[in-house]
């Protein structure tokens, strides 16, 4: 018993990883900085910096403070000028987000039934193994959008943006953002809470089958 309750013991701080990592997950989505892009004070009337977001995009001046946002323009799944790249991106983000939610709560249901004792009915049974799949699943979705984008900034994709937007088709210089930290973050998060839900199954069976 005192090894099980170790082992419960080690999930709850599996299931805080996987709270932190759906919680960067969520924020990365939302952030502006996937992708940085530098305009010369030609295009404009001064030197200006554009963030490219999944779902908006943000541009400031670069001699006002950081926190003065010149503006933002949002955009959707119905808009015509959204590159393949991000489309891909936001279906990926939008996947990770629902799947990281729902392994989430599958390993609150089964920190739950092992405290309350309805595992010792079946011990060899890992009730954290489906919130160890559907981490796996938001980890590959995740890293996938992090190596999309990077690919787009590396091989300088083209956005076509409303006139409107006064943004033009290419940057002067662009790099990756923040954002990609962030989700590269929560991606190795999902998979190190992966790891030790998994592992919740070699330490029950050392309970059933000790060494001798």
């Amino acid at each position: 018993m005192l090894l099980l309750s170790r082992s419960a013991n080690c999930q709850v701080g599996g299931f805080a990883l996987t709270s932190i990592a759906w919680l960067l997950c969520s924020i990365s989505t939302g952030l502006p900085q996937w992708r940085v892009w530098y305009f010369n004070e030609t295009m404009f009337s001064e030197p200006t910096t554009a963030f490219i977001g999944m779902w908006k995009v943000c541009f400031y001046h670069q001699n006002i403070k950081p926190g003065n946002i010149r503006g933002c323009h949002d955009y959707t799944y119905n808009d015509n000028f959204i590159p393949l790249d991000i489309r891909i991106i936001q279906h990926l983000l939008l996947g990770s987000n629902i799947f990281g939610l729902i392994g989430t709560v599958a390993s609150i249901f089964a920190l739950r039934n092992t405290y309350i004792g309805k595992v010792q009915k079946n011990i060899t049974y890992n009730p954290f193994v489906i919130s160890a799949i559907l981490n796996i699943i938001t980890s590959t979705f995740v890293l996938l959008a992090v190596l999309c984008n990077y690919f787009s900034v590396i091989h300088k994709t083209a956005i076509t943006f409303p006139p409107s937007f006064r943004i033009p088709l290419y940057p002067s210089y662009q790099r990756i953002g923040i954002a990609n930290v962030v989700a590269s973050l929560a991606a190795l998060m999902f998979l190190g809470s992966s790891i030790i839900f998994l592992s919740y199954t070699s330490l029950v069976e050392n309970q059933v089958y000790p060494e001798v």
